[in-house]
């Protein structure tokens, strides 16, 4: 299709199209990074493609604390390692297969960003009363955004969840009540991985659309 065979008004062009599908496509959970820090302005500028981002009842509940200090960075680090021995601990079987998995990059990367609820969101209840969770499902969409646009740019970015919420607290400085979600690991990249490195490491396989898509009821017939 070309633009000029595009009806709907409310369209990008197709070039413009084609890159939001393709970030999306392309994105990957990066874990493999060069050394090299960013160029000037990407950072703040994959923060406001985050802070762009819908959020229930407009409560904007993300933070970012961005992680300057050498040591507070190797610390958050050795954390992240010791929780990665628990967790291979927990998948027992699996336990050897998991621990030849990378599963951070926060020395190599240029950029760590801790990713955190605010505190007192019992205040903000429009959107939430009967579902509490959406504040981390809109704080999820604002961490997607951030990856879009840093994949967009190419730039590599990574999730890291393995750590216990209290020490990561403590050791940001975050208020009581506050949650961190996510250690962002964000750099330059040699490349993207052609597929998500479980994929390609074999952990897991993306289902198929007909496994997940159900019509009138859970488990009815695919659409």
């Amino acid at each position: 299709m070309s633009a000029d065979t595009n009806t709907n008004a409310n369209a990008f062009s197709d070039a413009e199209i084609g890159g939001v599908y393709r970030a999306i496509r392309e994105r990957r959970d990066v874990r493999h990074f060069k050394p090299g820090p960013l160029d000037e302005g990407q950072l703040e500028r994959f923060i406001a493609a985050a802070h762009a981002a819908p959020s229930v009842g407009l409560m904007q509940p993300w933070r970012f604390i961005r992680i300057v200090n050498p040591e507070l960075r190797r610390q958050i680090h050795q954390h992240v390692n010791d929780e990665r021995i628990l967790t291979a601990a927990a998948l027992g079987k699996r336990a050897d297969e998991f621990m030849q998995l990378k599963v951070e990059g926060i020395l190599t990367c240029a950029e760590v960003l801790v990713v955190g609820l605010i505190d007192k969101r019992d205040n903000f209840v429009f959107g939430r009363r009967t579902m509490p969770e959406m504040d981390l499902a809109s704080a999820s969409c604002a961490i997607q955004n951030f990856w879009l646009a840093a994949r967009a740019e190419g730039i590599g970015a990574g999730w890291v969840s393995m750590f216990d919420p209290q020490r990561l607290r403590e050791l940001c400085g975050m208020p009581a009540g506050s949650q961190p979600i996510a250690v962002l690991c964000v750099g330059q990249v040699e490349a993207f991985y052609s597929a998500p490195m479980l994929e390609l490491e074999r952990w897991d396989t993306r289902r198929p659309l007909a496994d997940i898509v159900y019509q009138d009821s859970w488990g009815g017939a695919p659409v």
